[in-house]
């Protein structure tokens, strides 16, 4: 979502670097670049006026221009400036309310409100424990009930049955009967999906929130349409008072001017973000981490907590014990990469990582090394339990039975080898750590 605000501001922030002392010259050159930025990203003019004049105010003073390494306090500023700007004290759901809690999702058209309702159902029935029920209320889109059914039997989540000709009003309120007859604890209100400036639907959206009472009235919104986020936002809160805002779409080749717009402009908190199409694609939204992303320093606590949905506490000990006896075989190595899949593949991940958020990473790129990921799986597999146990016996005869029977070429199955060696070599350096601390590896930054 913010690649290209990432690698301008990091083009900026190097230029800085390399200079041993900074002048008050040199630090409004870069806040002009920076303003400039901000613009070709599609932030909110408002919100890059207040962003530029705090990071001016304090770039200017004694602290940076005598500091040993100022373009780094520069880097500082403008981290601490995103944080205050994108952090919110109001980010987590409201679940402390009588039974059942409604959570309403609005937006605009082809927004991905059916998807993203699904994706919360789901990761408030794993992660909350809580019983929910799914139901949609629009009557516009023929298929949007039908999809929610099947996304709702996809997660094992409860949805309201479908009755034809009924009005959204209707649904609403039959849909509040069966949540408190059937005890949910959270009742998701889908509905349809309406331009801001259509009435008769945004009377249709009022009146449904004045009889469900909802305590999270949810906007999702695209990423991708830039500068028009702001207004969307503002006419969904002038009617309705949101109480959040979920980001879709942030996979994609957006600028990232809509999350520092959308906060700003209306102080409305973003509570998560969609990764993916998938439906456990959605993540919590995190100041800090953002603007670490942004800055291109990788988002270490997002990437553990993904990685800790995927992985369980055995393998985890499994994998410290391993590295306790330095010995990692190629059985070690295909876990690795069916994790790597689990997790979403390098797309999904390459921005988590510190250091790789300056890669320019395209699509194809990202499409290519995935591949990679499938023709070493299938490697592995063309191999016999006494390879996969000791590599080291694989000889020319061997690596052409492997690359025949993978559909790849002994070029690649020598590449893999030397990246099996390459992690051996990494297991053995890590061999002398106590078992406690190779435990707690295992289990965050080794899954």
């Amino acid at each position: 979502m913010f690649d290209y605000l990432t690698k301008n501001l990091n083009r900026i922030f190097d230029g800085l670097r390399k200079k041993g002392v900074l002048t008050e010259d040199d630090i409004k050159a870069a806040l002009r670049e920076i303003r400039v930025s901000l613009i070709e990203a599609d932030v909110a003019l408002p919100a890059i006026k207040h962003l530029v004049e705090q990071i001016n105010i304090k770039a200017l003073g004694s602290a940076v221009l005598a500091s040993i390494t100022p373009g780094q306090m520069i880097v500082k500023i403008v981290n601490d400036e995103l944080i205050l700007m994108l952090e919110s004290s109001e980010s987590d759901l409201r679940l402390s309310f009588p039974t059942p809690v409604v959570f309403i999702m609005v937006g605009l058209q082809g927004v991905g409100k059916t998807t993203t309702a699904a994706k919360l159902a789901l990761r408030l029935k794993q992660k909350h424990k809580k019983k929910v029920l799914l139901t949609s209320t629009d009557t516009r889109r023929p298929a949007a009930k039908k999809q929610l059914e099947i996304l709702g039997k996809q997660i094992d989540v409860q949805t309201s049955s479908i009755i034809e000709k009924e009005s959204a009003i209707e649904t609403t309120k039959r849909a509040l009967i069966e949540a408190r007859a059937g005890n949910y604890d959270i009742l998701i209100i889908d509905t349809a999906g309406r331009l801001s400036i259509d009435e008769d639907l945004m009377a249709e959206l009022k009146e449904i929130c004045d009889i469900s009472k909802p305590q999270e009235i949810l906007l999702v919104a695209d990423c991708m349409i830039g500068q028009d986020s702001v207004n969307v936002t503002k006419a969904f809160y002038e009617l309705v008072k949101l109480t959040g805002i979920i980001l879709t779409k942030t996979e994609g080749d957006a600028r990232g001017g809509a999350a520092i717009s959308m906060k700003f402009i209306t102080g409305c908190p973003i509570k998560f973000i969609g990764t993916g199409e998938k439906v456990n694609d959605l993540e919590e939204f995190r100041a800090e981490s953002i603007a670490s992303r942004i800055l291109g320093k990788g988002d270490i606590v997002s990437l553990v907590e993904k990685m800790s949905e995927v992985i369980d506490e055995k393998e985890s000990e499994k994998l410290a014990k391993k590295i306790q006896k330095g010995s990692f075989n190629m059985n070690d190595l295909l876990s690795q990469l069916r994790t790597m899949k689990r997790l979403g593949g390098i797309g999904s991940l390459i921005g988590m990582i510190p250091g790789f958020g300056k890669l320019k990473t395209s699509t194809d790129q990202i499409k290519q090394g995935e591949e990679i990921f499938k023709r070493q799986e299938a490697m592995i597999l063309s191999m016999t339990n006494t390879e996969k146990l000791n590599p080291k016996i694989i000889n020319p005869s061997r690596k052409n039975r492997i690359a025949n029977g993978s559909g790849t070429s002994i070029q690649e199955v020598n590449k893999l080898l030397k990246q099996h060696l390459e992690m051996c070599s990494m297991m053995k350096k890590m061999s002398n750590m106590d078992f406690s601390a190779a435990k707690k590896l295992g289990s965050k930054f080794m899954k």
